[in-house]
């Protein structure tokens, strides 16, 4: 089969990486599709995987991202036209739904975030296969048009992806961090995001809490690394960095955005959610299970080396699962890909 997968932000560069791996393990032809967002051509990059850049991030506005959608899924749909694809992949991608549905190629997406309202009630509607995890109720997404094409898989994608990942510790020579002293990695709020529209003031307060420790805050935007950089007192990367490894060896990460908050999760690193919008079935099962903690109070944040943190290695809590089932799963509308 010819395979063509569309990457939009930076976690989906994560979650599809060994999605592609099994894919031509198969012997398929898989090409890659990327927009210039965050950091999803740099880790491309990192990762080696070879991809064709199409389009960038339009702004956060509703208006914004319905023009950024209509150009960006033309510009797809005129490179995939004469490719002859035979099945088109996206993790809540909804240039690529509206694109192959344009091009009549069968599509999957896949999310672990159901109240994204604006995004899903394009791709579930668009797309033939819709994969979650099974912690999000189906019924959630009947709304959305996926009645009949949930496929749930068990755990958390981060689960699957990170599986083959060992930390690596040179990223803590890279960004100068001493390992023997407690390591704090913060993440911004996603503040373009449609499902964020708040003040994240607690965010704030706990950067001036984190003063003086060895803080690395990962910004989602150049506003926000500058931003960031002027206030001074944080180590602020101006590239892509092995983020996984630094959570890895954090003490603790605190983030405002999902992804980081569940590698910590399946990586065993303590992790606190500034999250203030609507918390998805994902979060609200970890959460009761004490694997994520939400933030309520800055006072609540401190900075010690975790116990099982010792001599620079990481934690050995470690939850890993087969990328192959979500392979499966996202080629279900063509028989499973095998």
């Amino acid at each position: 089969m010819k395979i063509w997968i569309d990457l939009t932000n930076s976690p989906h560069v994560l979650v599809m990486r060994p999605v592609i791996e099994r894919l031509r393990e198969r012997g398929h032809e898989v090409e890659v599709t990327a927009r210039d967002f965050a950091q999803t051509l740099g880790l491309c990059e990192r990762f080696g995987i070879a991809h064709t850049a199409i389009g960038r991030h339009r702004g956060g506005s509703l208006l914004a991202k319905a023009r950024g959608l209509g150009d960006r899924s033309v510009a797809l749909a005129r490179w995939a036209r004469r490719r002859r694809f035979d099945l088109a992949l996206g993790h809540g991608s909804n240039d690529i739904s509206v694109a192959s549905a344009v091009l009549r190629i069968p599509s999957s997406t896949t999310f672990d975030y159901e109240w994204a309202a604006v995004q899903h009630n394009v791709n579930c509607r668009l797309a033939r296969a819709v994969v979650v995890p099974d912690a999000i109720p189906p019924e959630r997404l009947y709304r959305y048009g996926a009645r009949g094409k949930v496929h749930a898989y068990p755990g958390l994608k981060e689960e699957y992806y990170l599986a083959d990942f060992e930390p690596d510790p040179r990223v803590l020579r890279s960004l100068g961090l001493d390992d023997t002293l407690p390591i704090v990695v913060v993440r911004t709020p996603p503040a373009v995001s449609l499902y964020h529209r708040f003040e994240n003031d607690l965010f704030a307060q706990v950067l001036d809490r984190l003063a003086g420790s060895q803080v690395v805050v990962l910004p989602r935007t150049p506003e926000q690394r500058t931003e960031l950089s002027r206030r001074g007192g944080l180590i602020v990367p101006d590239h892509a960095i092995d983020a996984q490894s630094l959570i890895a060896y954090a003490d603790l990460v605190v983030s405002a955005g999902g992804t980081m908050n569940r590698e910590a999760v399946a990586l065993g690193t303590p992790v606190f959610t500034v999250f203030e919008g609507r918390l998805g079935a994902v979060d609200e099962r970890l959460i009761a299970e004490g694997r994520l903690r939400r933030l309520e109070w800055p006072e609540d944040v401190v900075v010690e080396r975790r116990p099982d943190r010792r001599g620079g290695e990481a934690a050995p809590d470690r939850v890993r699962r087969d990328p192959a089932v979500l392979t499966d799963l996202l080629c279900a509308p063509v028989g499973g890909g095998r």
